[in-house]
């Protein structure tokens, strides 16, 4: 969506006119995009029709609050434009007449419908779309275009997949949802469970594209992103206590946002955990992990219950968490709760991870043993070059550790990860015995 907002921007030279406008249209935005495109197909039953006409009345908003002002309600104002817009579409396609006539009965008056089971809005809507009928790949990656308001090409690079793809994968979803009639209708409380391990997956990964900024977010993270994905997990943990991705989802966000404060230098750079001032970690939220997580963990040994993949994550992110310097790391620790994880979840981020792990336990040769036995998988990701030029540095091989990061920074999501790793690739010595 935000792409549609910068081209269908009138620039028009005079900045002063318009910022107000600006302000309140990214606002909305990011607080109500998906809660508008939701109902839209709660309503209309068509999810390309939903995105659309939210679309065009993000457009109109341009133009129109420029001019008059914004309004006092704006979500109501882009809410109200949308439904006409969409009720005006159906009325021309004659052959959509029963759905313009449920469109017009529902609309405008329509009492508000009874919260269910799930009493957060934002949360509900995630329930409603993360339906069953679809793959779980295929309900993430559609709730986190429709709900989440982020771009095919974000959604691919979290699943590391291509953009067309993700694009086929969207578009398949929606296609089956409209011919299978499927109601975005209020989950019930009977329906959490099947649905709680896409919910977990779209607030992980919006989780990850709140640190995955692109080069228009001045302090080059998301944090609107991050705090709606901490609030949601805390709102889904209230729904599903006993739910050990759930509790281990929350631990994991806790663990990792208590260091954001630390993650940005001065001047605008990211900082590496190693190298993170840990005197700024929020300890409040790596207490309220640790009660967590150690609840689970003692529930875990007494019922011999094999621990899932976001709690030895979130165990993961405490041990770092509790290290008073990068110096006392227990990596030890570390390397075998990944090796727990790789049995888990044997993704090839997992075993990139688990790579990096071992190179400090044991030795960076020990590392890129681990590292390479993951080539296959992940040659066209940047994370599997940067560790491997890290590692081939440290052990005494510049040249190829040159290569490598070349090809790590041609690969870099984002502009602040290409500048990390070129200050990484410029302090290689290659003049240093290999």
């Amino acid at each position: 969506m935000s792409e549609r907002l910068e081209a269908e921007h009138p620039d028009d030279g005079d900045a002063s006119e318009s910022t107000d406008a600006d302000v309140a249209l990214a606002e909305v935005h990011r607080a109500e995009w998906g809660r508008i495109v939701a109902g839209l197909a709660r309503r209309f039953g068509d999810l390309d029709l939903a995105e659309e006409v939210a679309a065009e009345a993000f457009a109109v908003a341009v133009e129109r609050w420029a001019a008059d002002g914004v309004p006092p309600n704006p979500g109501a104002w882009i809410t109200t434009t949308a439904h006409r817009r969409a009720i005006d579409r159906l009325r021309r396609e004659a052959r959509r007449d029963d759905k313009h006539r449920e469109a017009v009965l529902l609309a405008d008056d329509s009492p508000a419908e009874p919260v269910g089971a799930v009493a957060d809005d934002r949360l509900r809507l995630l329930f409603a779309c993360c339906h069953p009928l679809l793959g779980l790949e295929t309900r993430v990656a559609l709730t986190l275009r429709v709900i989440v308001g982020l771009t095919v090409e974000q959604i691919a690079r979290l699943f590391l997949a291509p953009p067309t793809t993700i694009a086929q994968r969207i578009t398949r979803g929606k296609a089956k949802i409209g011919a299978a009639r499927v109601p975005f209708r209020v989950p019930e409380a009977s329906d959490l469970p099947d649905r709680a391990a896409a919910v977990v997956a779209v607030l992980s990964l919006m989780y990850t594209q709140g640190y995955a900024a692109t080069g228009d977010a001045p302090d080059r993270l998301r944090l609107d992103l991050l705090a709606e994905a901490l609030r949601l997990a805390r709102e889904l943990h209230a729904l599903l206590p006993g739910d050990g991705d759930v509790t281990g989802l929350l631990a994991l966000l806790l663990a990792s946002i208590a260091r954001t404060p630390a993650r940005i230098s001065a001047d605008g750079a990211l900082v590496t955990l190693a190298e993170q001032d840990r005197g700024a970690w929020d300890r409040d939220l790596i207490a309220e992990a640790d009660a967590l997580l150690g609840e689970r963990m003692r529930r875990a040994r007494a019922t011999g219950i094999r621990l899932g993949r976001f709690e030895l994550l979130a165990a993961i992110h405490l041990v770092h968490a509790h290290a008073p310097d990068a110096g006392s790391t227990d990596w030890s620790q570390i390397v075998a709760l990944y090796e727990m994880l790789v049995r888990v979840d044997p993704s090839p981020m997992v075993g990139v991870n688990h790579a990096i792990a071992v190179a400090e336990a044991d030795s960076p040769e020990a590392g890129l043993i681990v590292l390479e036995r993951r080539e296959d998988d992940l040659a066209g990701h940047y994370a599997f070059h940067a560790v491997r030029a890290h590692l081939l540095a440290s052990s005494g091989a510049p040249a190829e550790a040159l290569d490598a990061y070349e090809r790590a920074i041609s690969l870099a999501p984002t502009a602040a990860m290409a500048e990390l790793l070129t200050a990484r690739r410029d302090g290689v010595d290659a003049t240093s015995p290999g």
